[in-house]
């Protein structure tokens, strides 16, 4: 049965979102100038948008969770097997969801600002009420004179797909959907999405307090609101760029964490441009000098994110991306939401310029306002840099619609494109977060300055000495990073210290950049200096239709058969199965049932977890005598394109050991046996099989084969076979039928992990005997690599301390931001 009422009321939300969002835009613009009756028709409605947004995700995730598969958005995103908490991912994997997603934050967040902050409420939320326009007219559905204005996710799949099942039975439901991509099949993928898109959404707000300034003629007041939001904004933006790297890092198989895909680039600048806006508002606040800068910034952020939205979502990347959204055919509506807010700045910004105070005094170098516009100026090049090459194909879609062709393909070296630029501006990032923090807010004396950079300066000296001599750091520019980040820590540190001892609230931007500096360290050693483990020795070329650098650093191991690699032991122990109960199991020892997840092993039934997936069991051993056990992971999919590859990766305080298998046996591969050999066995015999040593241990009758039971008339044997493997004992036992004294069946028994097959070729009773015959065919094996990645634990300590930082400072500015509301300092 087709469930027609759960879509139309899934629907009827997302017009009562659009229709509230528009009258709450009108009520809040029309109470600006602080008309609370209009102001409160605009509480009201944005409530009831609210609501609705929250009808719109409770309706959509009843779809999803009961399967659903006659809608669309159901079939594309979810299936029967996926745990529930993969369920929760399958709600933003498409444009539909994510866009949900992005509205439920906004929504959260102006009920907070209404809550807080009442006098700048109308000005305020008539820009958060103008964005949700924007965002629910993507979701709505519907076509106004041949113009399809957003794609719903309760669209009924008949409706979408002009496929010949649905002119025959229009009522037909798919049993099952595509499922999610298995890339997205990670717990990072649960918490990362709405990280980031809780950053996208705080990023309105600095916007929304900046431009409703400008309407109400409040040009330099909105500041002090808008700094902590600017300051949550980055430290939440900040958070889910790293989760996605560290997703990228368990779940890619490109080898690292980072790899300057356009989507991530797209991401990366508006974080910059945020971060330079946040120092200069700091500055504005403290001397009254750049104004105007702290303005064009923060409206530059929330335009870079609605230009990262555009990039993702219109499919003008083409295929430049792997995490770039499907084209909805949404990319003239996504066109239009970032120039009718940049068209609505560039109008407020130009009436507003001569009315937006500026300071003529000249700023000095031994005064920090000198370092903070230093450091914005650095950042901002950082971000046109990448954003420079990130927009190649909007340049050329651009040459295209004027007429002539500009053919500007994505740089194929990513270090010089990307890299080595951001390395030489993060150099001078690093000398000028330690040291501008030594500046107070006026003009220091030269040889005071000196005096407080001098430990920093020797220490950094003396331990990058050290780290250089030890860890073999050759390259000018590594060490120039070095040299530079380990002066940012002792600088702050230093800094840190005497902040500790009399106003600990005033230490966030020092914990902050110690947070970026060590960040820079742990890049600087687990991008620069990771090494191939599994560098191929062997001479021979695994397959001619590998590129050289994958037959170079890949080995081959054939499983049961031990490989030297450096300093470890390794041994393939074949493929395993998760289950709930016993944690992996041997593949080979299973056998399925009807229920996809459950399966039996030993007589004991289990519980898949992840049925799609695959693991490769590979031991190490040290030559100290430490071993630990990786699983690498892979999931046949066609939908991907064949098999998709994950990591498995072993951690430790220094540095990571980075394993992914690059290619195995097919499963479906036909396998090629040897010609037969026989030998005549008794029972209590040890004989060899394929190199292996066997032991006929007996021949008894069986009444069940394969769980049906023998009719009267049949007879049956099995031999029970042990064969000593290198690790384990494995059982052979294969079967002889006879029916009415005549030979109807043998049925042989394969051993997967020893690469053979047995059968029984006759049986000689009276002497306790069989006739055995043994084939042999390649055994099992995987091709992978293995890759060492130093130091890489002090990026995700960096994380955590840049995080914290952040928490400080933000409390910092929002209890500053309270007592002056408190005190009427923010009213009008």
């Amino acid at each position: 049965m087709i469930h027609i009422f759960e879509g139309l009321l899934g629907h009827g939300f997302v017009i009562a979102a659009f229709v509230s969002s528009l009258l709450s835009a009108y009520a809040y613009f029309q109470g600006r100038n602080q008309n609370e009756d209009w102001t409160s028709f605009g509480n009201k409605t944005f409530y009831i948008h609210s609501a609705a947004i929250l009808g719109i995700i409770g309706t959509l995730f009843y779809l999803i969770s009961n399967h659903y598969f006659e809608y669309h958005y159901v079939f594309s995103h979810s299936s029967k097997l996926l745990p529930s908490y993969y369920q929760i991912s399958c709600f933003w994997e498409g444009q539909e969801g994510s866009f949900l997603l992005w509205m439920f934050w906004n929504a959260l967040l102006g009920i907070i600002l209404i809550k807080t902050n009442k006098f700048w409420t109308a000005p305020v939320m008539f820009i958060m009420s103008l964005t949700q326009v924007f965002l629910a007219s993507m979701i709505l559905g519907i076509v106004i004179f041949d113009v399809k204005i957003g794609s719903s996710p309760f669209m009924l799949l008949r409706d979408v797909i002009d496929a010949p099942v649905f002119k025959t039975n229009p009522k037909f439901i798919p049993e099952d959907g595509n499922g999610l991509n298995p890339l997205l099949q990670n717990y990072w993928m649960v918490i990362h999405p709405p990280t980031l898109f809780l950053g996208f959404a705080t990023t309105v707000i600095p916007f929304a307090y900046c431009i409703g300034g400008l309407i109400i003629g409040k040009s330099k007041e909105w500041v002090r609101p808008a700094l902590p939001w600017a300051q949550f904004s980055a430290m939440i933006l900040g958070v889910g760029i790293l989760m996605g790297a560290y997703w990228a890092y368990e779940t890619l198989n490109f080898g690292g964490y980072w790899n300057w895909d356009p989507v991530e680039n797209a991401i990366y600048v508006p974080w910059l441009v945020m971060v330079a806006a946040i120092h200069v508002m700091i500055a504005y606040k403290k001397s009254g000098a750049a104004l105007k800068l702290s303005l064009i910034l923060v409206v530059a952020t929330f335009i870079l994110v609605l230009y990262a939205t555009f990039l993702t979502r219109s499919g003008i990347l083409g295929n430049s991306s792997v995490h770039s959204f499907t084209d909805l055919g949404l990319s003239g509506q996504l066109l239009l939401y970032l120039l009718a807010f940049l068209a609505l700045s560039v109008v407020l910004i130009a009436k507003s310029w001569k009315k937006i105070p500026s300071t003529e005094k000249e700023v000095s170098a031994y005064s920090r306002e000198f370092w903070i516009f230093m450091g914005a100026a650095v950042l901002g090049l950082m971000a046109f840099q990448v954003f420079a090459y990130t927009s190649m194909p909007v340049y050329n879609s651009i040459a295209e619609n004027l007429g002539f062709n500009l053919n500007m393909a994505p740089p194929v070296d990513i270090f010089d494109a990307y890299s080595f630029p951001q390395l030489l501006l993060s150099v001078v990032l690093a000398i000028l977060s330690g040291t501008g923090q030594f500046f107070r807010w006026k003009k220091m004396d030269r040889n005071k300055l000196m005096d407080e950079l001098k430990i920093p300066f020797i220490l950094a000296l003396v331990f990058s000495t050290l780290v250089i001599v030890i860890g073999k750091v050759s390259e000018w520019y590594y060490i120039l990073l070095l040299i530079t980040s380990l002066y940012s820590v002792f600088a702050n540190i230093k800094i840190f210290v005497g902040l500790a001892k009399s106003n600990v609230s005033l230490s966030g931007g020092a914990i902050t950049h110690i947070g970026v500096a060590l960040m820079l360290i742990g890049i600087l050693f687990s991008s620069g200096y990771s090494s191939i483990m599994s560098k191929n020795y062997t001479g021979l070329v695994w397959s001619s239709e590998f590129p050289d650098d994958v037959n170079n650093n890949n080995l081959l191991l054939f499983i049961n058969e031990p490989r030297r690699m450096g300093d470890y032991s390794m041994i393939y122990k074949g493929m395993r199965r998760r289950t709930k109960e016993q944690g992996y199991v041997d593949e080979s020892e299973l056998r399925y049932t009807n229920d996809p997840v459950k399966v039996i092993s030993k007589e004991d039934t289990l519980t898949l977890i992840n049925p799609e997936n695959s693991y490769f069991e590979v031991a190490y051993e040290t030559k100290d005598g430490s071993s630990f056990t990786l699983y690498p992971r892979v999931q046949i999919n066609d939908a991907m394109g064949g098999p998709v590859y994950s990591p498995a990766i072993k951690r430790s305080l220094t540095s990571d050991v980075y394993t992914h298998v690059r290619t195995f046996p097919e499963p479906d591969q036909e396998l090629e046996w040897s010609e037969p050999k026989e030998m005549k066995v008794t029972i209590g015999d040890e004989f060899f099989i394929n190199d292996y040593i066997a032991t006929l241990e007996e021949i008894i009758p069986v009444d069940k084969i394969d769980g049906a039971k023998l009719s009267a008339n049949d007879v049956a044997v099995k031999a029970v076979i042990n064969v000593r493997g290198e690790y384990k004992d494995y059982k052979a036992e294969p079967i002889f039928l006879i029916r009415n004294k005549e030979l109807v069946g043998r049925i042989d028994d394969k051993v997967e992990d020893l690469a053979f097959q047995i059968s029984i070729q006759n049986i000689i009773p009276q002497e306790d005997a069989v006739i055995l015959a043994y084939q042999t065919t390649q055994k099992d094996w995987i091709i992978m690599e293995v890759v060492k990645k130093p130091w890489i634990n002090l990026l995700w300590i960096g994380t955590l301390l840049l995080v914290v930082g952040f928490i400080i400072a933000i409390r910092r500015r929002y209890v500053e931001f309270i007592k002056m509301r408190d005190k009427g300092v923010e009213t009008f």
